[in-house]
């Protein structure tokens, strides 16, 4: 693991562009472009940096298209694409509008992903917007939902988010990563779930509800009955600790329960019907990146970490085996991910300790992470002395990270104790 770049503004999403150069939305400043001098391994720095699109509300940066000429991004309100040169790291003057009608007043990052499954074809996840947000049980909201659009046949105008495109999945709180297995085209997504949630007038939110890992089937043409069904939200949530709340004999980890005080209409019974997550994360970790790697038999997730519970938990990089295109642990399994890069002590989470955001492989299956609230991006390789796994969740006491390569300019910054669990494995690209 090494440090590879300093003194972005709050960077998030990220992807490599056609040259090989690493493309970051920084909040409230829009797309940058960093050109890395590439000595091999972890020995990378920053030669240059270049503004590719200045707009403060841009949010979300998608991968370019797959010759590497156009660009897609997305602001709250709409989803748009540009032309892009990758020799000059620059965009066209005009872009085009792809998808309107977003906007919420909260949770306004619109997760953008283009197939590379089916031609054409954009998914766009917009969140609730509110905590719980009761407009989601309307599907003309748009709220909650998780949608693909044909943006190679867009009116002037661009599609309507509310009334137009396939519906993949509602009742999603926030699904922020999402995600395409390279070989199967299946759609995954990781979901914040509620916060601050009561059951039957106790207050379970420390543990409950978990995180949510979900499936939401195909786009290549292979059949997935539960496509465009419901996950729950605002009335049903997973179980990550059941033995913590009230009513508990049927209800095991992956389990949807209904919060609040049950009656004759939102019930369990009612919940056992909503689709159930492929998996569950403890409690308010804050999922917010998912990219599989360039063997697809890994999903690594970030979590941003929790803000409401007493104990932080989440500020970590993890990694999810999957085999035959779906993780290999089962749905009620809580160790289905393994944590690889961490902060020392959480105890001094959020505001002294790193948040990891973004995730992007480049060709030699490298893996790069940003951190918004210490400005950085950081590279993590396989450690070529190891024998072992991609690594594990046990408790054993983890080595301390190594220090940063790449110029002196860049050092581990001094509130940033980073630790590895686990000796990290990335596989190359087939």
């Amino acid at each position: 693991m090494a440090l590879v770049a300093t003194g972005l503004t709050k960077p998030r999403s990220i992807a490599f562009d056609s040259a090989g150069n690493l493309m970051v939305v920084e909040s409230g400043v829009g797309i940058t472009n960093l050109a890395l001098q590439d000595a091999g391994g972890t020995c990378l720095s920053v030669k240059s940096r270049q503004a590719v699109i200045e707009d403060r509300d841009v949010s979300i940066l998608q991968s370019l298209s797959p010759d590497g000429k156009k660009l897609y991004a997305s602001t709250p309100e709409a989803a748009f694409s540009w032309s892009y040169d990758a020799a000059r790291s620059a965009v066209s003057e005009s872009k085009q509008t792809l998808v309107t009608n977003m906007n919420t007043e909260d949770h306004t990052t619109r997760t953008l992903l283009l197939s590379q499954k089916a031609n054409g074809t954009l998914v766009i996840s917009r969140g609730s917007t509110s905590n719980i947000d009761l407009e989601t049980i309307k599907l003309s909201s748009g709220h909650s939902q998780l949608k693909a659009f044909n943006v190679n046949d867009v009116a002037d105008t661009g599609h309507d988010f509310n009334t137009e495109g396939i519906l993949l999945g509602w009742g999603l709180r926030n699904s922020v990563g999402v995600a395409e297995h390279p070989d199967t085209g299946g759609i995954y997504s990781v979901e914040n779930s509620v916060d601050e949630i009561m059951r039957e007038g106790k207050d379970v939110h420390q543990d409950n509800p978990g995180e949510e890992m979900n499936f939401h089937g195909y786009l290549n043409g292979t059949k997935y009955v539960p496509q465009g069904s419901n996950y729950g939200y605002p009335y049903c949530f997973s179980a990550w600790k059941p033995e913590d709340l009230p009513q508990n004999s049927n209800i095991k980890v992956g389990t949807q329960f209904a919060m609040g005080d049950q009656n004759s209409t939102i019930n369990d019974t009612f919940c056992a019907d909503r689709t159930p997550p492929r998996l569950t994360f403890e409690a308010h970790m804050a999922p917010l990146d998912l990219k599989f790697n360039n063997s697809a038999a890994e999903a690594w997730v970030t979590f941003h970490g929790s803000w409401d519970r007493t104990n932080p938990v989440g500020y970590k990089l993890s990694v999810i085996p999957f085999a035959n295109g779906e993780p290999v642990a089962a749905s009620d399994n809580r160790t289905a991910a393994s944590d690889i890069l961490m902060n020392a002590d959480n105890s001094k989470c959020p505001r002294n300790c790193f948040r990891p955001v973004g995730i992007a492989f480049d060709q030699q299956g490298r893996l790069f992470m940003s951190s918004d609230s210490t400005g950085e991006i950081y590279v993590v390789v396989k450690d070529q002395t190891s024998q072992g796994s991609t690594g594990s969740s046990s408790g054993s006491t983890p080595p301390t990270a190594p220090p940063a390569s790449g110029t002196s300019r860049l050092t581990v910054s001094s509130v940033l104790v980073l630790t590895l669990l686990s000796i990290l494995a990335i596989s190359q690209a087939h």
